[in-house]
C-alpha cells in the first residue's frame, strides 16, 4: 500500500495505482481496515481516501484527502481520477467538502502561487459543482477560505454570492470581510464586518475584527470604542483586553494602559498580533521612554 501511495504521489492523475489499490482492497479488506485504524500516517491517507470512495463513503473520502493535502500541498492529490468522478461530486455532502477545505489549510502553507493554484484546480471544480448542487450558507462560507488562501478572490466572492442567495448569515459576511481585508480594501472589509455585526450583534469577535480594521485605517477612536463594546459580551478575553489597552494608549498616551498591555502581552497566543498591538501603543502621544522601551523588549522576544 505504501509503495502504491508513493506512485500516486509522483503522478496523482495516473489511473494504474488506483486500479492496484482497488484490487488490494478487494482481496485484503479486513487486514487493510485494521491497518488504517491503527495507522493514521501520511502514507495511509491517500489510500484510505480511495478506499472510502470505493465503499461509497464520499464524506470520509474527501476529509481524508483534505488532511493529506494540508500536510503535503506540494502534491496534486486532488488530481486523483475519483475526485472528479460524477459519483463523488454528485454524492459528497457540502458540509464534508467544506471541512476538507479547512483541513487543507491546517498547516499554514503558502498557497497563493501559480503552482498551488494549478494543483488546487480540481478542488475549485469540486467546490463549484457541489456548491451549485446544494448551497448551505455556513458551509459555503467555510469553503471560501480555500480559494481565498490561493488568491482566487473572485471565486471566494462567488461562493459568498451563492450563500447569500439562499440566506444571509453572519459567516458569509465574515468570509466577505476577510477576503476584502486580504485584498487590502479596508473600506469594503469594514462594511462587510458591519454587516456581520448587524446579523449577530452580540458576537464579540466581530467587534474585535472591525476594531482591528479601523486601527489599520488609523481611526483609533473607533477601534477603542468597538473593543469596549466587545468587552461587554466577553470581559475576560485576553485579546480584547490587550487590544483595548493598546488602542487607548495610542489614542490618549495613557501610561496605565501601556502598563496593562505590557502585563497582558505574554498571554497573547499570536506573536504577530501581540507585536502589532505593541507597535500601535508605543506610537501614542507623550509616553515615558522607559515604558516604551520595556514594551519594545517584549516585542523582540
Amino acid at each position: 500500500m505504501e509503495l502504491l501511495v508513493g506512485v500516486i504521489a509522483s503522478a496523482p492523475a495516473a489511473p494504474e495505482p488506483y486500479a492496484s489499490l482497488a484490487e488490494l482492497w478487494r482481496d485484503r479488506r479486513s487486514e487493510l481496515t485494521e491497518s488504517l485504524v491503527e495507522g493514521g500516517s501520511l502514507s495511509a491517507l491517500p489510500a484510505q481516501a480511495y478506499f472510502m470512495f470505493l465503499e461509497g463513503d464520499m464524506d470520509e473520502a474527501v476529509m481524508a484527502l483534505g488532511s493529506v493535502t494540508g500536510m503535503r500541498p506540494d502534491v496534486a492529490w486532488g488530481a486523483a481520477p475519483w475526485f472528479g468522478d460524477v459519483r463523488f461530486l454528485g454524492t459528497v455532502s457540502v458540509e464534508a467538502l467544506a471541512e476538507a477545505c479547512l483541513r487543507t489549510l491546517d498547516y499554514g502553507h503558502d498557497l497563493d502561487t501559480d503552482e498551488m493554484r494549478e494543483r488546487f484546480a480540481p478542488w475549485f471544480h469540486a467546490l463549484d459543482v457541489v456548491s451549485e448542487r446544494h448551497a448551505v450558507p455556513e458551509a459555503l462560507a467555510a469553503m471560501a477560505r480555500l480559494p481565498r488562501a490561493c488568491g482566487q478572490y473572485e471565486f471566494a466572492f462567488a461562493l459568498c454570492d451563492r450563500a447569500d442567495a439562499v440566506d444571509r448569515v453572519m459567516w458569509t459576511a465574515i468570509a466577505r470581510a476577510t477576503t476584502w481585508r486580504v485584498m487590502g480594501d479596508l473600506d469594503q472589509a469594514a462594511a462587510a464586518f458591519e454587516c456581520a455585526l448587524h446579523l449577530d450583534s452580540a458576537n464579540w469577535s466581530i467587534y474585535l475584527d472591525l476594531a482591528d480594521v479601523r486601527a489599520e485605517q488609523g481611526d483609533f477612536a473607533a477601534a477603542a470604542s468597538l473593543v469596549e463594546q466587545a468587552l461587554k459580551y466577553e470581559p475576560h478575553d485576553v485579546s480584547l483586553r490587550a487590544a483595548s489597552a493598546a488602542y487607548r494608549t495610542r489614542l490618549t498616551g495613557s501610561s496605565d494602559d501601556l502598563k496593562a498591555l505590557i502585563a497582558l502581552a505574554p498571554e497573547l497566543p499570536h506573536t504577530t498580533y501581540r507585536n502589532l498591538l505593541i507597535d500601535y501603543a508605543c506610537a501614542g502621544p507623550k509616553l515615558p521612554r522607559r515604558l516604551v522601551a520595556k514594551a519594545h523588549r517584549i516585542r523582540r522576544h
